[in-house]
């Protein structure tokens, strides 16, 4: 009588001798440098682009950061200087610290004797001046973070109008392989179109707001002038 413990042995021979089937699929792993490199010359301009936002974020977040470091003792100097009549030495005191308040300032102080708004026109004129070198290379920025996805977009759309064009020429013999991975190169632009873009937006609204920071610095300076050029009237 054939007992289980036959059976089990049976079978696990069984099984020793049966080949091993194959699935016919290969399990790749995700290479991120392998795909894009898949993304054809839609990616070189998205690396391209990346390159420009990275450079303008460290290069103007640099000047901005250094346009902000001011001695707070800056607005007491120029009084006692301007108080003891020392303009000469008020104004090599701005451009010593060169910073855009300190040149708005030295911009003020050589108006001295004339009509205060003439000196505030002088002033303000200054500030636009350096707000605009502040904000040099933004404009670039802004435009990559709207641009870089529609980039993006186009690659995915030329790849797919290949990817159904291969599969018309094909007739009959389409490979479902080919075609699906020819739909996932063009994803690829739209994926590296939106991460370029979203690194470019924040990117941007991180330098604007270290620039508000400034602009604040540089009016709160051209109130604490104008001050102390009607001081004197107020005390008569």
């Amino acid at each position: 009588m054939i007992t289980l413990h036959t059976l089990l042995q049976a079978a696990e021979i069984a099984a020793q001798e049966l080949p091993v089937l194959s699935t016919g699929v290969e399990s790749n792993e995700m290479n991120l440098l392998e795909m894009a490199s898949k993304g054809g010359w839609i990616m070189v301009v998205l690396a391209l682009l990346s390159i420009v936002s990275f450079y303008i974020l460290f290069e103007r977040n640099y000047v901005i950061r250094k346009a902000g470091q001011e001695d707070p003792l800056f607005m007491e100097r120029i009084k006692d200087y301007i108080a003891s009549g020392e303009i000469k030495a008020a104004i090599g005191y701005c451009r010593g610290v060169q910073t855009p308040s300190a040149r708005m300032i030295e911009k003020g102080i050589s108006r001295l004797g004339k009509p205060v708004s003439d000196i505030q026109a002088a002033i303000e004129n200054v500030g636009n001046m350096e707000v605009a070198k502040l904000e040099k290379g933004l404009t670039i920025m802004a435009t990559i973070s709207s641009g870089a996805p529609m980039i993006g977009f186009l690659g995915t759309v030329i790849g797919m109008v290949r990817a159904f064009w291969n599969m018309a020429n094909a007739g009959n013999n389409i490979d479902i392989t080919t075609l699906s991975g020819g739909i996932y190169e063009a994803m690829i632009t739209t994926v590296g179109g939106l991460i370029v873009g979203i690194i470019a937006m924040f990117s941007y609204n991180y330098l604007v707001t270290l620039i508000d920071g400034v602009i604040n610095k540089m009016e709160a300076k051209t109130m604490a002038f104008m001050d102390l050029l009607y001081e004197p009237e107020e005390k008569k």
